[in-house]
């Protein structure tokens, strides 16, 4: 990504910085918590973070976990002809199932996540994909375990006890089975997971009593994975990858869960196909993304890499980026793949 494209009226400074890594660790901690970990008044932190909620830099949202997909999350390499990409990436940006889209530096290549039961994954890959006379080539790849996702991302602005004071306890046990009342809750929360107890309860038309523990419950059960979504360049991250690696069968294991805990990392998934492991990362420049290839990657005995470069985010975490800002699938009123 070139950062020069980012809106500079909406460029973050270091402090802004800050509070959205907070974000990251708890997508809804209170103000009056960040504030005290970060060091600066609630008062500070409530205005700033007011203004990046109403510019729509940053949104909270739960966060799709893969583990969830009906029959398995997959990940689309999708080759188009020359000139067709955003037509492609939009389509697949304005589906459901689809939480990830992004187009490849070159103009030939879309990336995306795919979550979704078999009927609607069978309609796409086996239909609509080949009805278009746009797509030149699919490969489809079968997520076999995630090692860290976007939701695990911290941008590295925190010092360890900043990270740990934010940190929420981890789920008590295997979730419950949600009932109706906390499906609508659900549904709330991933198109706005910061959404105040009161809030939550007026549009449930529950009493807030009732939103508190049904949010503790949920919580308990690792049902509120937050994502806080923001373009990467305003966190000082011009350069986003997928790398596509080939790694010993015996050492993936060690290498995915080494790879996980890099800051630079944003995901970390075992696949099918060619390459068995796919790292996507965030660097500051193409340097950073050298260093991180020859000092992280060269020392875990990685036998093959293969570095695609991310030319433009389409769509995160379920919301579709326009120019630094974030919007909802539903207010994007693009061409589209119905599933």
């Amino acid at each position: 990504m070139d950062t020069s494209a980012a809106d500079p009226a909406t460029t973050l400074d270091a402090l802004d910085r800050r509070i959205v890594t907070a974000l990251q660790v708890d997508g809804r901690a209170e103000t009056g918590r960040i504030a005290e970990v970060l060091g600066v008044s609630a008062r500070t932190v409530g205005r700033r973070l007011g203004r990046m909620l109403q510019a729509d830099v940053v949104r909270v949202v739960l966060m799709p976990d893969v583990r969830d997909a009906a029959v398995g999350a997959l990940l689309l390499r999708v080759r188009v002809l020359r000139g067709r990409v955003e037509t492609i990436a939009h389509a697949l940006a304005a589906r459901d199932d689809v939480p990830f889209v992004d187009i490849m530096l070159g103009g030939q290549e879309v990336g995306a996540v795919v979550l979704s039961d078999a009927p609607a994954r069978d309609r796409l890959l086996y239909g609509q994909l080949p009805a278009s006379n746009a797509v030149v080539e699919t490969s489809v790849h079968a997520i076999l375990h995630p090692f860290a996702d976007a939701a695990a991302w911290r941008a590295d602005l925190l010092i360890p006890e900043q990270i740990a004071a934010l940190t929420p306890p981890p789920p008590a046990g295997p979730p419950a089975e949600p009932d109706g009342l906390d499906l609508r809750l659900l549904d709330l929360l991933t198109v706005d997971a910061r959404q105040s107890h009161a809030a939550l309860a007026a549009a449930l038309g529950t009493p807030e009593s009732t939103v508190r523990r049904r949010l503790h419950r949920l919580a308990e059960g690792g049902l509120l994975r937050t994502h806080a979504t923001v373009d990467p360049r305003l966190m000082g991250m011009a350069v986003d990858a997928n790398l596509w690696l080939d790694v010993p069968p015996g050492r993936l294991a060690e290498v995915g869960a080494a790879l996980a805990v890099q800051p630079q990392v944003h995901g970390v998934l075992a696949t099918s196909g060619t390459s068995n492991l796919m790292a996507a990362v965030f660097c500051p420049d193409h340097a950073a993304l050298y260093r991180f290839t020859t000092e992280v990657l060269g020392p875990l005995g990685v036998a093959r890499a293969e570095t695609v470069i991310v030319a433009e985010a389409v769509k995160r975490a379920g919301l579709v980026l326009r120019r630094g800002r974030l919007v909802a699938c539903a207010e994007a009123s693009r061409p589209s793949v119905r599933r």
